[in-house]
């Protein structure tokens, strides 16, 4: 894991344990989210790239303060703008 469930309680403010399988759900696919647009099975991949982490983190803030309306296509396009250099070409 890239980002613990602490950290991510911590940096959006959640003081209460009722949501902690939805914030460990939404790490889990936060990280394959972030590791497809890298086009990449390599979590190692991921973590190091430079803004590998803070991706992860906004697409899990996203996910979770968005929940009942998430736009799914703003979330993708605006990882893939923060993931792009370190993007590979193909599969």
């Amino acid at each position: 894991m890239i980002v613990t469930l602490e950290e991510m309680k911590q940096y959006l403010r959640v003081d209460f344990s009722e949501d902690d399988q939805l914030l460990t759900d939404l790490i889990t696919a936060a990280e394959s989210l972030c590791m497809d647009i890298l086009r990449t099975d390599d979590i190692l991949v991921l973590s190091d790239s430079d803004k590998g982490r803070m991706a992860v983190m906004y697409a899990i803030a996203y996910l979770y303060e968005h929940r009942e309306e998430a736009d799914h296509h703003a979330l993708t396009l605006t990882l893939r703008t923060l993931l792009e250099g370190d993007r590979k070409a193909g599969f």
